[in-house]
């Protein structure tokens, strides 16, 4: 069975998730006051998620395209998937991207450090001192965009194919 009909097979599966009790608890109260079972809650935000990071999904999508997806992100995944910056080297660089997609370590490891050490970092580089900005966030993205020349993810941007599947779950 190919990936297209991994896609398209309609079996649902029973996933089991680890949940401290106050998410739980949350997630619980969410339901209750929007008149949906648990499981539908999520769903939704199985849904969501693929939704938001479904350039990861993509083998298209390889060095400086995913960009705009760890910056939109980058407190989420440093604090819940804890990345290192070997990691994001091969999910940025690993699938061989053409050399004007090739992301450096320097870059990567903006993406990993606190705020204080991005601007630091960011003061140094004679690159980066065209996109001065008082917020840091907004310097990184504008360094990163001149650099790597791209555009800001557009966040509500959905594939296809998740759109089917949610149809098709109802």
């Amino acid at each position: 069975m190919n990936d297209n009909e991994h896609l398209l097979d309609d079996k649902k599966h029973i996933v089991s998730i680890r949940l401290n009790n106050s998410d739980r608890i949350a997630v619980r109260a969410m339901a209750a006051r929007l008149f949906v079972r648990e499981s539908e809650l999520y769903r939704f935000a199985v849904y969501h998620l693929l939704n938001r990071l479904h350039k990861l999904h993509e083998d298209t999508c390889v060095g400086s395209d995913l960009l705009p997806l760890f910056i939109e992100f980058k407190d989420e995944l440093n604090t819940h998937l804890g990345l290192k910056k070997h990691q994001l080297f091969k999910i940025f660089n690993g699938k061989n991207p053409d050399p004007e997609k090739f992301v450096s370590m320097a870059d990567i490891e903006l993406l990993l450090l606190p705020q204080h050490a991005v601007r630091q970092r960011l003061q140094q580089m004679n690159e980066a001192a065209g996109q001065r900005r008082a917020d840091t966030n907004a310097w990184l993205l504008e360094y990163l965009k001149d650099k790597y020349h791209f555009s800001v993810y557009d966040a509500d941007v959905e594939l296809p194919f998740l759109d089917s599947l949610a149809l098709e779950n109802r």
